[in-house]
């Protein structure tokens, strides 16, 4: 699967005193997109770390503001994986308008899959397909 696409809509509590999404909440909308790719791939991340005891740990993000998304906005989150590896993933993000198109913001996530006691663990086997990348 290429990428997976997700609709928000902005909600007021969202945006900052200038009406303009508050710059973390992009962030938020990444773990959305990730959530949401998990679901597309036929699995719910939630199973994969009660079932399997494997954690997505964010290790690192990033992200290019290039237009603002304002109160009641609809935004699409575009979320692929860049690089899957036995113990890591890195996602790609970019989130645009759904009028129009325009690309507000990209973004990336480095995860390292950990166990429940927090340390570095290979992906399960099973999962492995899910994050391929492309």
């Amino acid at each position: 699967m290429n990428h997976v696409e997700t609709r928000i809509r902005v909600r007021y509590a969202e945006t900052d005193q200038m009406g303009v999404v508050y710059y973390a909440n992009y962030l938020v909308w990444m773990e959305v997109g990730r959530v949401e790719y998990c679901k597309a791939q036929g699995f719910n991340y939630r199973d994969m770390e009660r079932d399997d005891g494997a954690f997505l740990v964010v290790t690192e993000a990033e992200c290019r503001y290039l237009a603002p998304a304002l109160f009641d906005d609809e935004v699409i989150i575009e979320t692929h994986v860049l690089e899957a590896r036995a113990r890591s993933i890195r996602f790609g993000y970019r989130m645009r308008q759904a009028a129009g198109g325009k690309v507000l913001a990209t973004g990336a996530t480095n995860h390292i899959i950990c166990g429940t006691n927090r340390k570095p663990m290979r992906l399960p086997e099973k999962y492995r397909p899910y994050f391929s990348e492309g």
